[in-house]
């Protein structure tokens, strides 16, 4: 894509990702609705190694600037343009439902992680597909046979994205269940709106259309699912990936928080922060790996430093509220959820070195 095409006479900036990739999906989507200059560099390996050197971490996508400048995670990236004024803003100006939002593409980029790599990985024709994609493109410059550049990718995927990251027979029903929860959720959300808070995307749009884009409409497992149960999620998925500026010319602003949104709020209370908080207690002792209990069974997996960062964001953000906004926020999470986020920050180490760049980096995946 290059500036004429979006209309916009600024610089284009190159985009380092795969094709099917969760996160590179999520902020190619971004870039689009907002009319955000790019062009998509497919990567292979050399091009995923010169990234690392750059930005100090080795993940997908980030982006080489006009000016010089490497930007990577997501959600950053993010934060970065809606302080831009070039562009419009997705953000809602409501200090609450700012948060909420926040807050809801924190539990969709983290918490939807695992059943959009499980529902890839263990599933045949799945994995079959998409390691041979992957060997094709991430791997195009190792010199070996595809049928062995597949193999090695499809070994290592399953090491890392199911045994490693808890998938037993135990909790490969929890993980189903979670993802044909979430499309009934989600279906009953956008047959009523356009987008999740209304008739504009927001921050927890692109949050959800990581895993709901690249994984659960475009694999053929979870997309036959979604086919089938799902149809408005699925016009959705296809209008958040249409959307371009001027199709929000008109469109009213986000004003408040709809009231059908329980289903997450309930997951955020029950599940997810009490798993943040969790893990970060697990990474500040060093420990190499976390337990704790969701959706009705028993998790053990490695923990994470940058989801640690995560939850100490979403303390600093819920901190930053007028006491109005918290007492809102208190009104849909629990009293253990809304402690969680009242709890000091704990003290996560981050790499060194990086005081040049936009921010500092952390390995997300």
């Amino acid at each position: 894509m290059n500036s004429n095409e979006t209309g916009n006479t600024q610089a284009t900036r190159k985009l380092y990702g795969l094709s099917c990739s969760y996160f590179t999906g999520k902020l190619e989507a971004y870039f689009l609705n907002k009319g955000i200059p790019f062009e998509f560099v497919e990567m292979d390996r050399a091009d995923f190694r010169s990234c690392a050197k750059a930005t100090g971490v080795a993940q997908m996508p980030c982006t080489h600037e006009p000016d010089g400048r490497w930007l990577t995670d997501t959600t950053k990236i993010i934060e970065h343009f809606e302080a831009v004024d070039d562009f419009p803003g997705v953000r809602p100006a409501d200090p609450a439902t700012a948060f909420f939002s926040a807050l809801l593409e924190d539990l969709f980029d983290e918490w939807y992680w695992r059943p959009a790599l499980y529902y890839r990985w263990a599933n045949k024709d799945d994995a079959r597909l998409l390691s041979t994609e992957i060997a094709r493109t991430l791997l195009r410059d190792l010199p070996l046979p595809l049928l062995l550049r597949r193999r090695f990718i499809l070994a290592r995927q399953k090491r890392v994205y199911l045994r490693q990251d808890g998938v037993t027979r135990q909790t490969a029903p929890a993980i189903e269940k979670h993802y044909l929860d979430s499309l009934a959720a989600l279906d009953a959300i956008f047959s009523k709106r356009p987008y999740l808070l209304g008739e504009k995307p927001c921050e927890a749009d692109y949050g959800l259309f990581g895993p709901f884009f690249r994984h659960f409409f475009c694999d053929p497992t979870a997309g036959a699912l979604m086919r089938k149960q799902a149809p408005q999620l699925l016009s959705w998925v296809t209008r958040l990936w249409n959307t371009r500026p001027d199709d929000l010319t008109n469109a009213a602003p986000i004003t408040g928080t709809p009231n059908d949104l329980d289903f997450f709020w309930e997951m955020i209370s029950d599940d997810y922060l009490p798993y943040l908080a969790e893990n970060a207690e697990a990474v500040a002792r060093g420990d190499a790996r976390v337990g704790y209990v969701a959706q009705g069974v028993n998790w053990e997996i490695p923990t994470a430093p940058y989801r640690a960062a995560c939850l100490n964001e979403l303390k600093s953000k819920f901190s930053k509220l007028p006491q109005e906004a918290q007492s809102k926020v208190a009104q849909l999470l629990s009293a253990k959820a809304v402690g969680i986020l009242s709890a000091p920050i704990i003290i996560v180490n981050r790499p060194s070195g990086v005081a040049r760049r936009l921010w500092q980096p952390l390995s997300k995946r």
